[in-house]
């Protein structure tokens, strides 16, 4: 009754019984914003609502079907292990008696180890170079089946001789380690491996494992990851987990460690197991050669070339295997600019290979339409793309423009509460010890938001952005130093963090000013819902991102 009062007054207003030149400015200023209002403003936030539902409806189905086939896994590996304990007792004394054949065995396998290349792409990574070089020289593989290939392209003429003596020095050790340079950064990360796979010593290669300048693999990688190559001809790829040495440093890396772990412990390994496809993450993987080369090699046409290489392979045929149980530690980014860089290239890539990829999947006669449907829907649609545009429009303009229509909008709880709740616990459930942060995770995922949407934007459009690569910096903050120093060090970076003066970050600050508005307007004119409540939270999240205090303040 009350909309249809007030269009009533509005149709008056507007047509009506006086006429224009003798009614008050503010009245027919009142009037043309109601006839606005009601034409234009109320159905398209009331369409708008019904657009996110739908996203949220979309991705929370997408979550409910994996934790249903993460329950499945968990409950057929533990018959499997109450299996396993029961055989346990019975083998014991055989296995033992067989002890010694075993060892010649083991021997003998050494000689007939495949050649394994291992590629170490970095770039002025003056903080990590000696931690990737020296965990991937200690691993435990056949010296003469085993070469380490470190592909720098820095452009720090002090950096690239570290990183050049650090090689020599191992290569005096015995180990087959080559440094590479390139005289120009044509391809960025794909273009360098690419060339690296043109070398002579590696076309004679079966297998290549590659990491990134901060991953520290242990002794006993390639001993856990070839054999499954090995045993199933299909198998183009095996991925490892990723473990985090600074977790602990910051705010800004615990949230980390809860997006990351939940994409390894549900993602990967719901791909891995119901559709032999993930995305390769890029780094603790190992990819056979001849898989390598039949999907079309490395390509530069997006900034995930690690995403790109996998979609190719898959569409060819090739199976991926994920382990879980096999870690590799590396660094997160504990700065917000570098996040913000990372997060940028990590939204925009799969968006921008979405687009390209597309016609690719449609056409492809080596893949199921299950496969087909998983891939556009699921991997790409839904994660890629819908994850990020609903986080932000729902929470970041939506739920503040309905407030400041005054409840003229219906907003479904179920969309507002029940279905965030329920996905936010979802993701969650990965990393128990940070249940603490929830709040603020969920909060600073809204704001991080603004900038995925609008780098899934830029990658479905092609924009200037689409092709920035801005590498992620690291500090070398890592488990591999003693305790002590290691203390020593974040101190150090405490000290600095609170000496420093802290980057603004406009956008950020620009939201929360809005935000604020919204909730002052609730209190005011409206409030019967209490969203002012969240858009208090929000705001106050986005101001804290804004002025900086969210992640280390890098050391010059």
């Amino acid at each position: 009754m009350r909309r249809l009062g007030l269009l009533g007054a509005a149709a008056a207003a507007a047509s009506g019984s006086r006429s224009p030149a003798t009614m008050p400015p503010s009245s027919v200023m009142r009037a043309a914003w109601q006839a606005v209002r009601w034409s234009v403003v109320v159905p398209t936030l009331q369409l708008a609502v019904y657009v996110c539902a739908a996203m949220s409806l979309m991705l929370f189905l997408e979550r409910l079907y994996m934790a249903a086939v993460i329950t499945g896994l968990w409950l057929r590996r533990r018959r499997r292990k109450q299996r396993s304990r029961r055989r346990r007792l019975a083998d014991e004394q055989q296995r033992m008696m067989l002890d010694d054949d075993d060892d010649l065995e083991a021997g003998d396998d050494d000689h007939c180890c495949p050649m394994v290349l291992v590629q170490i792409p970095m770039f002025n990574e003056g903080q990590v170079y000696r931690l990737s070089i020296g965990a991937a020289c200690g691993m435990s593989w056949p010296s003469d089946k085993l070469v380490i290939q470190v592909l720098d392209d820095s452009t720090n003429p002090a950096i690239r001789e570290l990183v050049e003596v650090e090689c020599a020095r191992w290569a005096g050790k015995g180990v087959r380690i080559r440094y590479e340079n390139r005289s120009n950064r044509n391809g960025y990360k794909a273009g360098a491996m690419r060339e690296g796979l043109k070398k002579h010593y590696a076309r004679e290669c079966e297998f290549v494992a590659i990491f990134d300048a901060d991953f520290q693999p242990d002794s006993d990688f390639l001993r856990r990851t070839v054999p499954l190559l090995r045993r199933d001809p299909g198998v183009a790829l095996v991925q490892a987990r990723w473990r985090y040495v600074n977790a602990d440093d910051c705010i800004l890396t615990r949230i980390q460690e809860m997006s990351l772990n939940y994409h390894f412990a549900v993602e990967q390994e719901v791909g891995s197991a119901c559709h032999a496809f993930f995305g390769f993450n890029g780094t603790a993987g190992v990819w056979r050669a001849a898989a390598l080369a039949d999907a079309g090699g490395w390509k530069e046409r997006t900034t995930v070339e690690d995403m790109d290489l996998a979609v190719r392979a898959s569409l060819r045929g090739w199976r991926f295997v994920y382990v879980g149980d096999l870690v590799v530690r590396n660094e997160l980014p504990s700065t917000f600019k570098a996040y913000r860089y990372q997060q940028h290239r990590w939204s925009c890539g799969p968006a921008n290979l979405f687009r390209k990829v597309l016609p690719e999947i449609l056409r492809s006669d080596q893949v199921s339409l299950g496969k087909k449907l998983h891939l556009l829907y699921a991997f790409f649609f839904v994660r890629k793309v819908v994850a990020h545009l609903v986080t932000f429009l729902f929470y970041c303009v939506v739920i503040p423009a309905c407030v400041l229509v005054q409840g003229d909008v219906r907003l479904p709880k179920y969309v507002a509460m029940y279905v965030p709740a329920l996905i936010t616990l979802l993701n969650a459930a990965c990393t128990p010890r940070s249940c603490h942060l929830l709040i603020f995770w969920i909060l600073f995922e809204n704001v991080m938001s603004m900038h995925r949407s609008k780098a899934a934007v830029i990658g479905l459009l092609e924009a200037s952005r689409a092709n920035e690569w801005v590498v992620t910096d690291k500090l070398g903050s890592g488990k591999a130093a003693p305790v002590v120093a290691r203390k020593k060090k974040q101190q150090v970076l405490r000290s600095r963090c609170c000496s420093t003066r802290r980057e603004m970050h406009v956008l950020e600050l620009a939201m929360g000013a809005c935000l604020l508005y919204c909730a002052v307007y609730d209190i005011v004119f409206f409030g019967r819902d209490h969203y002012y409540l969240y858009l208090l939270l929000q705001s106050a999240a986005a101001f804290i991102v804004g002025f900086g205090y969210v992640g280390a303040t890098a050391p010059s």
